[in-house]
């Protein structure tokens, strides 16, 4: 095992809200440092890596090892920035599957469970990221977001599941188009953000 660490903006036990795995337990390690800059981030606070604590792998899946989730979620900030592959051997020896929350602008590195690929307009995601998705969601600000769409899901596996959510503050302007969409192209799913409506981190 190396030394290596990675900055920790939050660790938290919640239950996810967003995806396939929406509605089930999980242990989030929200790492600082994000290179992407979503104007409409709503973890603005986790760009910028100062200051932040480090741990080490042990150090993280000790931590992760003590909630009786089987899911831990590693999101960011842009948590693909970082070679995770000791962090991610590290929660595997402690029974859990290891997901991953990114933009897929960096190559993604370690073992991962489940590939959740959120690709943003302010830096262009890898294509040998994208091919790792098993969930491509495509956040819907305005009306141009579901050309967006369509071109990223071109980049993805065939097996990967397509999802749509709205960006939270456009949430009630963009519904309609975004169930209009759905209609026409049903591969695709709507997804929200149902930890928000029901009052969780």
């Amino acid at each position: 095992m190396s030394d290596q660490k990675w900055p920790v903006m939050e660790q938290f036990y919640t239950v996810q809200g967003e995806g396939k795995y929406t509605g089930h337990a999980a242990y989030f390690i929200r790492l600082a440092g994000c290179d992407v800059g979503c104007v409409w981030c709503d973890v603005k606070d986790s760009w910028d890596a100062t200051g932040y604590p480090v741990f080490s792998a042990n150090e993280l899946a000790h931590k992760a090892s003590f909630h009786p989730c089987d899911i831990v979620v590693i999101t960011g900030g842009e948590p693909a920035m970082y070679d995770l592959t000791e962090l991610t051997k590290a929660l595997h020896n402690v029974g859990k599957r290891v997901h991953i929350e990114t933009s897929g602008a960096h190559p993604i590195r370690g073992s991962f469970d489940w590939v959740t690929f959120s690709p943003k307009k302010f830096k262009a995601p890898l294509s040998e990221s994208a091919l790792l998705a098993d969930e491509l969601k495509i956040i819907i600000y305005n009306s141009s977001d579901f050309d967006w769409a369509i071109k990223h899901q071109e980049m993805v596996a065939k097996t990967c599941l397509l999802y749509l959510q709205p960006e939270w503050s456009k949430r009630d302007q963009m519904h309609g188009q975004m169930v209009d969409f759905v209609l026409k192209n049903p591969i695709w799913k709507i997804g929200i953000q149902s930890h928000k409506y029901i009052g969780v981190e």
